[in-house]
């Protein structure tokens, strides 16, 4: 099978690390990639976000399946051009996507499958921004109603913080910040939130392994939201049968309701959830692998994925074998740039990158924010530059891999966070 994966951060390199292990996969390419995609396959110098560009480079490449890995190009339709060629694609259509496109969207589709949410308003003007603070008091919970890379959402005890992120959503539409004119204000939801990931073929659901990240910057869930700063997998606290009800009250009544509208979704449906003291209550949606989080599933998942992901670009999802997992589990730490989530500093080389894996057979590095430099070496390019994964027997051995390798790296200004997976792992041992 010959697969061409789109995007280039450590989504994609996780992606793409797990298809070069599958035996069934001949060929791997992906556009653009990055530093560390390129040890494992073929790279090429191609728009994500330009459907036509992408359709005639799989066409060009006799792509057997071409992988959509980030939210932009699906949004944009990216997908869609690709299975206008009858080339299987895995990945939904743009107008499925705004499962994740569009806040409001997303809860005008809960509301109609019955899913479990926060009670919200959407608000499009200043007047409906301050009815909708006042009714919910703090914590104040305000999001983008588009995409904003993971940080477009503020929590916050302070008003005028809150007000001011409303009110910036609702004034810049189409803004930097992926704002579309409108903002969604809505309810705080207490309790550990989850990562769940599904694959589907727009009718049959098949449930992968939670995880669960970490989204602040800093220590203790202080700092601004980021992308994520690391995550793990399995977790030990969470109900045998969480999995089992997310699959019947959220994820199959979301696929089935998109259905009925004529809008089936193929690809990876990913539902943050809140494990509140009502029940699960879902926070948001994503249309693609989320990342961090991807970094240890992928890392646990027995199945080759190729398989996997064919079928469900293909329809055939309810044939395919259930999926087989490792005992054991896994944790990635994100090493970030100097000033991220802020305006990050690029261009630093990056020392100790194979000292991980030669240190560790069960430790590795994946790249998202890197580049090759004019002599070889790799360099930072953007926030989040690498992600360092480990795995191991339970969360303490995982996470003091992960660890040990995240310490062999030398990047000027670089931070990370030093809790990831610490409670779960005390909690397990």
């Amino acid at each position: 099978m010959k697969v061409l994966v789109i995007g280039g951060g450590a989504r994609e390199h996780a992606l793409c690390r797990s298809l070069s292990l599958d035996p069934d996969v001949t060929a791997l390419h992906c556009a653009p990639g990055n530093a560390g995609i390129a040890e494992v396959a073929e790279l090429h110098r191609v728009d994500a976000l330009d459907g036509r560009a992408v359709a005639d480079l799989a066409q060009r490449l006799a792509a057997d399946l071409v992988v959509v890995g980030p939210e932009a190009p699906l949004v944009a339709g990216v997908a869609d051009a690709v299975r206008d060629r009858g080339i299987p694609v895995f990945g939904p259509s743009a107008e499925a996507a705004q499962l994740e496109g569009s806040k409001a969207f997303a809860k005008d589709v809960m509301a109609a499958a019955n899913v479990p949410t926060a009670r919200a308003y959407l608000c499009t003007d200043e007047r409906e921004v301050d009815e909708a603070l006042d009714a919910f008091g703090p914590p104040y919970v305000v999001k983008d109603d588009g995409l904003a890379a993971g940080k477009g959402v503020v929590v916050t005890e302070d008003l005028p913080t809150a007000r001011a992120h409303a009110l910036a959503c609702v004034g810049t539409p189409g803004g930097p910040a992926g704002a579309t004119g409108r903002v969604v204000i809505e309810e705080f939801l207490d309790g550990p939130e989850v990562s769940l990931f599904a694959v589907t073929d727009g009718e049959t659901v098949l449930p992968l392994q939670p995880a669960q990240d970490f989204k602040r910057a800093l220590d203790a869930d202080e700092g601004p939201n980021t992308g994520g700063m690391g995550a793990y997998s399995p977790l030990p606290w969470a109900d045998p049968k969480l999995v089992d009800e997310v699959l019947a009250t959220v994820l199959q009544p979301t696929v089935d309701e998109l259905r009925r509208r004529g809008t089936p979704f193929s690809g990876l449906l990913y539902a943050g959830l809140a494990i509140t003291s009502r029940g699960v209550r879902v926070i948001e949606f994503n249309a693609r692998f989320g990342d961090p989080e991807t970094q240890v599933v992928l890392a646990r998942l027995k199945t080759p994925l190729a398989g996997l992901l064919h079928a469900a670009a293909t329809g055939t999802l309810a044939a395919f074998p259930p999926l087989r997992w490792s005992d054991g589990a896994a944790v990635t730490v994100v090493i970030a740039s100097h000033n991220y989530p802020g305006t990050p500093r690029t261009g630093d080389p990056i020392e100790g990158l194979a000292d991980v894996a030669d240190q560790d057979e069960h430790a590795y590095v994946l790249h998202a924010g890197t580049k090759l430099g004019e002599s070889g070496e790799v360099l930072s390019a953007g926030g989040r530059v690498l992600s360092v994964t480990a795995t191991g027997p339970d969360l303490s051995a995982a996470r003091d891999r992960a660890y040990r390798g995240v310490a062999r790296i030398r990047l000027d200004g670089a931070h990370h966070r030093t809790d990831i997976a610490a409670k779960a792992a005390s909690a397990e041992s």
